[in-house]
């Protein structure tokens, strides 16, 4: 069968959308996660971190339904990057400058937003629900919350935060010396494979301040491993600078990333948060492939049409982003 896909980034987390508003693709749940697999090994033609699914929404209020697929062809319940590409994606199609996508738990307000670099095609996105409840994640202590604290069963030193935006996320601020040493890698392997703490695996996340409403953040992604950037994760990074006392809730934050840079924005209510990540949605080619569900590895690209344009005005804000972080990450 031939299948149409759309290459888009977030921050240089890379994604294959695949179009089934449009499409008369019937895939079976076992056929999406083999199609993630195939598609997004790097060693193959195409490569990728995952696979955005578009269908209809059979909720009045949506007008789009996102499913994500791991590389590793795990699904996740959302993906903060992942949105941003299919929020551009769906107001496109339906020619409007907002609308609401449904996720795995929540539907979530999109809209295209002010550029956040000259000539970058920028959305913001809702992340939420915010839970900081350990049996969200779902992490295993005897305590119901983990808000900068030490984890000694993981590390003796660090302090974590754990919360769920609905993925799960634990967060430890630190400095340059421990971002360049292999503690990150080490504890993220950890905990993404058998263990008591994280049954069912963690996005491991290390940030460090850059300055006044300026941060750092790299993540190890469950079912992935080190990513260019990670959304939820620097959503939820950025709530956790706030409870720390670096940032404030109600201002801007700069979240630089080895992907390039994003914004992100903190709403407090009633003790409820809901943050706004705000970035691009770059278009790296579109494509049409030939495979067949029964023998997913064994597929070809018959057409493809990369947008050099979009890719050069990116390359530009990482430059100007990857400058920033060599600067201030000291």
């Amino acid at each position: 069968m031939e299948i149409k896909v759309t290459k888009c980034h977030g921050s240089g987390n890379d994604f294959l959308i695949i179009d089934e508003i449009s499409n008369p693709y019937h895939f079976s749940e076992t056929n999406r996660a083999e199609l993630a697999k195939a598609f997004c090994d790097r060693s193959s033609l195409l490569g990728a971190d995952g696979i955005l699914f578009v269908l209809p929404s059979e909720s009045e209020n949506c007008h789009a339904k996102m499913r994500v697929f791991n590389a590793d062809g795990s699904e996740a319940s959302m993906c903060g990057n992942g949105i941003r590409c299919v929020a551009r994606y769906v107001c496109e199609l339906l020619d409007v400058e907002e609308a609401v996508i449904e996720t795995m738990k929540a539907d979530l307000e999109v809209k295209r937003e002010e550029e956040i670099f000259p000539e970058i095609p920028t959305y913001l996105v809702e992340i939420s629900p915010v839970s900081f409840d350990v049996a969200d994640l779902p992490l295993h202590i005897e305590q119901p919350t983990l808000k900068n604290e030490k984890l000694q069963a993981l590390n003796e030193e660090l302090h974590f935060t754990a919360l769920a935006v609905p993925n799960p996320h634990l967060i430890s601020i630190v400095n340059k010396q421990q971002i360049d040493s292999p503690l990150q890698e080490k504890m993220s392997q950890y905990v993404n494979g058998p263990n008591e703490l994280f049954t069912d695996g963690v996005n491991v996340s290390f940030v460090s301040i850059l300055d006044e409403a300026s941060i750092y953040v790299r993540t190890f992604e469950r079912g992935v491993g080190f990513t260019n950037a990670c959304g939820t994760a620097m959503s939820a990074s950025s709530l956790v600078t706030i409870l720390n006392g670096f940032n404030k809730v109600g201002e801007y934050i700069e979240v630089y990333n080895n992907g390039g840079k994003v914004r992100t924005f903190v709403h407090e209510t009633n003790g409820k948060y809901r943050i706004d990540l705000i970035g691009n949605a770059t278009y790296v080619y579109d494509a049409k492939i030939e495979v067949e569900l029964q023998d997913t590895e064994r597929f070809s690209i018959i057409e493809k049409n990369v947008n050099e344009a979009e890719a050069v005005q990116y390359e530009k804000l990482q430059h100007s982003a990857q400058k920033y972080i060599k600067e201030k990450l000291i």
